[in-house]
């Protein structure tokens, strides 16, 4: 959860950067004020896929400071 529409757009944008593709959403398709990024994890990803994800994610939010 990200809860700003903004805030989740950049992040979704600066994942990309990293190599991860993940959708932000926001109103209307979530409540206001409840703006999230939207992660699709299946059986076919493996444990060195989550782990880069991760790290990623990690990454992007040093670089906003979140």
């Amino acid at each position: 959860m990200l809860y700003d529409a903004k805030v989740a757009a950049e992040f979704a944008e600066r994942a990309l950067k990293h190599g991860i593709y993940v959708i932000a959403f926001s109103y209307p398709v979530v409540p206001q004020g409840k703006a999230r990024i939207r992660t699709q994890v299946s059986a076919g990803h493996s444990r060195e896929d989550i782990d880069r994800v991760l790290d990623a994610f990690r990454k992007v939010m040093q670089e906003m400071n979140l």
